[in-house]
């Protein structure tokens, strides 16, 4: 099985699109000139718009920091830490306003001709199974990595781990303290 892992601290922050904060991108899949998935951690340090990705499904959570309101075109939408992952258009360009200071974010992007993606906390002890074979997770604290009941890697904090060869597998993150962690998916077959 292919199983990658990359921390946080080991990519360089790139400029936003349209140049108001920075992302640093973990993982651009199958290649990144031309990629059905991509996730990023974001920092966030000013109010301002999101930048547009037509043709794209997002999805948006709050890593660390006060949190953010993400005002849409019809609705408002307030996340913090403790929020569900919340997806959304990216052709829509929410204004973000900060809530309190600066915050730390996860993201996920999947061309919508490729598949449905899926961004859902990790419930401490809990197996994840998927048909999915594009599968990641990434975790805040430090955990392990467990693949159909085998160790299959140990993540330090602020790690993603993923594998585009993962259909059928039953995945569950092991560690000391709730884990502050996140499973997502691209599923092709939908």
């Amino acid at each position: 099985m292919s199983l990658g892992v990359l921390q946080v601290d080991r990519v360089a922050p790139q400029p936003w699109r349209n140049g108001r904060g920075a992302t640093r991108e973990l993982l651009a899949w199958p290649d990144a000139a031309d990629w059905q998935l991509r996730i990023s951690v974001a920092d966030i340090t000013q109010d301002g718009p999101f930048s547009s990705f037509p043709d794209i499904e997002r999805w948006f959570a709050v890593l660390e920091g006060d949190g953010v309101v993400l005002q849409f075109a019809d609705r408002r939408v307030a996340l913090d830490v403790h929020s569900a992952p919340l997806p959304f258009d990216g052709a829509a360009a929410p204004q973000c306003s900060l809530q309190g200071g600066a915050t730390r974010d996860l993201n996920l992007m999947l061309r919508r001709s490729a598949g449905k993606g899926l961004m859902q906390r990790v419930q401490s002890d809990e197996e994840w199974f998927s048909i999915a074979a594009m599968r990641a997770v990434f975790t805040t604290g430090g955990a392990r990595l467990q693949i159909d009941d085998a160790d299959a890697a140990v993540l330090p904090p602020w790690t993603l781990a993923w594998s585009p060869q993962a259909s059928r597998q039953r995945w569950r993150l092991r560690s000391d303290a709730a884990p502050h962690a996140f499973w997502l998916a691209l599923d092709r077959h939908c």
